[in-house]
């Protein structure tokens, strides 16, 4: 078991042991400010996105242990290349995100093109299938290790102009109480609602009013220690990062 110190937000030195975080989405928004969070508790950080800018940008701040791939999670093909390296090179991850996710621009849904919805399932639901089909089974193998989906409040409500981005995130609900129940005891598979953040994907939706919410990094800094918690008595459980 690595150990190292560090210190948490009040300042507290803790012992924690380093875990391998996997984490889709990094380039930016919630993805970037976890992927930073996690390094600064001291844990590698295995990450990707569609970004080459951004990756690239990430892979300039954080540098060495942690591992930053361009992958289009809705390209099974590089998902599996990728997953091969990250094996290969690292171990299975302890924590597995599927965070990556884009949103329909807002448009009733007879109005959406049958490409703009594609492009929202390919990413939001067949991109976790492809991340899972990868990475699962040596998770699995291992017989540990968690999985966080991430779902959305309107993957559990709805609202009008945005069927398309709920719909997918219905089916990540779906998808991960299904999956839980196939993982071995010890394990976990968790849809997770990270709440309402400021982010790129909010401005396109609530437009100025998103700054009321919580910044990216501010909400890091309470969901990073939340993720770390869960374990496999969480198995199958929807939830929502406190105070989200």
């Amino acid at each position: 078991m690595v150990q190292r110190f560090c210190k948490d937000t009040a300042g507290r030195v803790s012992m924690v042991k380093k875990r391998t975080i996997v984490l889709t989405g990094v380039s930016r928004g919630l993805g970037r400010a976890m992927a930073e969070e996690f390094a600064r508790l001291g844990h590698k950080v295995v990450g990707c996105a569609r970004s080459r800018e951004g990756v690239e940008r990430l892979k300039a701040t954080l540098g060495a242990p942690h591992d930053f791939e361009v992958v289009d999670v809705a390209d099974e093909a590089q998902v599996a290349r990728w997953a091969r390296h990250v094996l290969q090179r690292h171990k299975a991850p302890d924590l597995l995100l599927n965070n990556a996710a884009v949103i329909n621009g807002r448009a009733r849904l007879w109005e959406v093109s049958s490409e703009e919805f594609g492009k929202v399932v390919d990413v939001n639901v067949k991109g976790v299938f492809h991340v899972l089909r990868h990475f699962v089974p040596a998770m699995v193998e291992r017989g540990e290790g968690v999985i966080v989906n991430f779902s959305s409040g309107w993957g559990r409500t709805t609202d009008a102009e945005v069927a398309p981005y709920c719909a997918t995130k219905f089916a990540i609900e779906g998808l991960t109480q299904a999956l839980a129940q196939e993982l071995p005891a010890g394990m976990a598979a968790i849809p997770l609602n990270p709440g309402i953040i400021d982010t790129d994907m909010l401005r396109s939706c609530f437009g100025n009013s998103a700054a009321l919410y919580p910044s990216p990094e501010k909400w890091a800094r309470r969901a990073v220690p939340f993720l770390l918690e869960l374990n496999g008595r969480d198995n199958g459980k929807s939830l929502t990062v406190p105070g989200a």
